[in-house]
């Protein structure tokens, strides 16, 4: 290959043998991905996972007609031509770039593919001047929308109001598990758990550039300690928590954050103004966790507001406390 220049094919160059070749490698690969949904959903999300059979077999389904066409007018072996040999042509992500998405995210990404598949057969026979070839895009986009139609016939079969509401409720109460919780011991862990070494270096020194130094390094500490544990404390396959990577990615930079948030007023040079500022974040923060805890874990407001704000105010007067006597 010279560099600088493509070595796909562009696709108004291509016969119509491989431009049928090109639709059943298409099918082919579009049958896999989607029963590989179904696989992945198959345990947790058993209405959506039958969806997407259903459509595999759809696409088994076109790739025979296709197939059978093939030989019918060409005969003989199907060339080997697949999306990434053409220039222009719609590209798949790879399986392993998706499968750990969520369950709206991936339906969304079935549906993307559908409407992907038929705007480029739409928009390749535009270009086409071939009558038979035309003809031959054309019947293609044509199948691509009855696939569209198909999904939502098998949606209406497969995932009524109440499947696709109790599915919804179990995605949300994964994403709750795997980033929320973690995430939100972190960003409690870090809030308070700074608040003593920040404000008792802050009143001891009263040097606003010491204090910082002391809160960067006690936020990013408490981050790196709260990450490992959390991911090292459970692999999720038992307890259902989900990824012990996620988890740990977000306790640890939750941790981080809810340290650096009082820590960064001190790169004021005054003191009195930092500090000022660094207790109206305090109190901030400590608000915005109690209303995580209500909107997410469900804890009634006024009781998370009592355990988090009275909590942090006995610790951030602990530390004046102790850095001012």
């Amino acid at each position: 290959m010279i560099p600088g220049f493509s070595s796909r094919r562009r696709f108004a160059d291509l016969s119509e043998r491989e431009v049928l070749a090109l639709a059943i490698s298409a099918e082919e690969d579009d049958a896999r991905i989607y029963r590989s949904y179904g696989e992945r959903l198959r345990k947790d999300y058993p209405a959506t996972a039958a969806i997407f059979d259903a459509m595999a077999a759809e696409e088994d389904d076109h790739r025979r007609r296709l197939i059978a066409l093939h030989e019918a007018r060409f005969g003989g072996p199907i060339p080997l031509i697949r999306r990434e040999h053409v220039a222009g042509f719609y590209a798949r992500r790879p399986i392993w770039l998706v499968e750990n998405l969520p369950l709206e995210t991936i339906r969304a990404e079935a549906e993307g593919m559908e409407r992907q598949a038929q705007a480029f057969y739409e928009r390749a026979a535009a270009r086409i001047t071939d009558a038979a070839t035309r003809l031959l895009l054309g019947d293609l986009a044509a199948a691509e929308a009855g696939h569209g139609r198909k999904a939502e016939a098998f949606g209406a079969e497969h995932l009524g109001e109440d499947a696709r509401g109790a599915e919804d409720r179990g995605a949300r109460r994964q994403f709750v598990l795997t980033w929320v919780q973690p995430g939100l011991a972190g960003l409690m862990d870090g809030s308070v758990s700074t608040l003593a070494p920040i404000f008792a270096t802050a009143f001891a020194t009263q040097d606003p550039w010491t204090t910082f130094l002391v809160g960067l390094a006690a936020s990013v500490g408490a981050g790196i300690s709260m990450g490992f544990t959390e991911a090292a404390s459970d692999d999720g396959t038992l307890s259902g928590r989900g990824s012990p990577v996620k988890r740990g990615i977000s306790a640890g930079v939750m941790t981080t954050l809810g340290g650096l948030g009082h820590a960064l007023p001190y790169l004021i040079p005054d003191f009195t103004t930092a500090t000022a500022i660094a207790i109206a974040v305090v109190f901030v923060e400590l608000w915005a966790i109690a209303w995580i805890q209500n909107r997410f874990m469900e804890t009634p407001f006024f009781r998370a507001a009592l355990q988090v704000v009275l909590g942090g105010a006995l610790v951030l007067a602990a530390g004046v406390l102790i850095g001012g006597g």
